[in-house]
């Protein structure tokens, strides 16, 4: 970990970004952490103006978050990547290396991973576990975030994942990920949504109001948990709907928080992000709004 006066430089990077709220989050964990002479910003970038931008970063610079539209350019960029992140086809954290090249790695599937298992979803692993079923799990979407889940669905144990989306193309981008990580998925149309909300876990990740549709529609599993990448607004009519039916749900301001924590400390070096300083921050930053 380098010196807690030096100066140091961390930024998120995306297109639109003024709305972001990892800035919050980790300059109040490198307050926690005594990190004084570390900051961290956001950055617009388009897809294009990557490249640029990563080789004009100077020596001070730790690393950077990835939104969207940038996860498979940043891929692109890095030296090495970590397994799961290669798999998935697309990176949301870029560190720097001593030699001062890149590594990728994807957040966000161990974000999730945490995220849905803390809420019961998933095999249980170790010497001494039951032998437990795969979980159903269904994903709404077919983008950089599907991808992620689907990482993140094959980490909890699941053999096959329902995916939905609402053009086949999208589907079929899926293909080469879920042969990566030895997931079968099973492509429905938008139009037959409904038929897959009978699963242990839903994810979506589809855009603002793209399934606001499907709210009046579903039902839901008696134990199921909703994972809703959106956290603006909130709830979803979706989210809203899962709710009333007494449906665990989480929102993506649990996965900004999750897959934070993993990219502070490959960011610092430090062991252990103040987690609770940083929801804090996170959680009045939202208030705020």
């Amino acid at each position: 970990m380098q010196s807690k006066e030096e100066t140091r430089k961390a930024a998120v990077c995306g297109k639109p970004i003024a709305h972001s709220l990892s800035p919050v989050i980790h300059n109040a964990g490198f307050a926690a952490a005594g990190l004084t002479g570390w900051s961290y910003e956001a950055i617009e970038c388009a897809e294009s103006e990557l490249p640029d931008l990563v080789a004009g970063l100077g020596p001070e610079w730790a690393g950077l978050s990835l939104t969207m539209p940038l996860k498979e350019a940043a891929l692109r960029l890095a030296a090495v990547a970590t397994p799961v992140a290669i798999a998935a086809g697309v990176a949301n954290t870029l560190v720097r290396q001593d030699d001062g090249s890149w590594h990728a790695d994807n957040t966000d599937i161990g974000g999730m991973v945490r995220v849905l298992r803390e809420a019961g979803v998933g095999v249980s692993r170790g010497r001494h576990a039951k032998k437990e079923a795969p979980p159903r799990i269904t994903v709404l979407g077919g983008g950089g975030t599907a991808r992620a889940a689907l990482a993140a669905a094959s980490e909890l144990g699941a053999s096959t994942v329902t995916v939905v989306t609402r053009r086949p193309e999208a589907r079929a981008e899926l293909d080469p990920v879920a042969v990566a990580l030895g997931l079968t998925v099973e492509g429905l149309a938008w139009s037959d949504a409904v038929g897959a909300f009978d699963a242990d876990a839903v994810i979506s990740t589809v855009p603002k109001g793209a399934a606001d549709e499907l709210a009046g529609t579903v039902t839901w599993q008696p134990g199921s948990v909703y994972f809703d990448a959106l956290y603006d607004p909130w709830p979803t009519p979706l989210a809203a709907s899962a709710l009333a039916a007494g449906v665990t749900v989480h929102s993506g301001l649990d996965l900004l928080l999750a897959q934070a924590l993993s990219q502070f400390e490959q960011f610092t070096g430090v062991a252990e992000a103040p987690e609770e300083a940083m929801r804090a921050a996170l959680d009045a930053a939202v208030a705020a709004r």
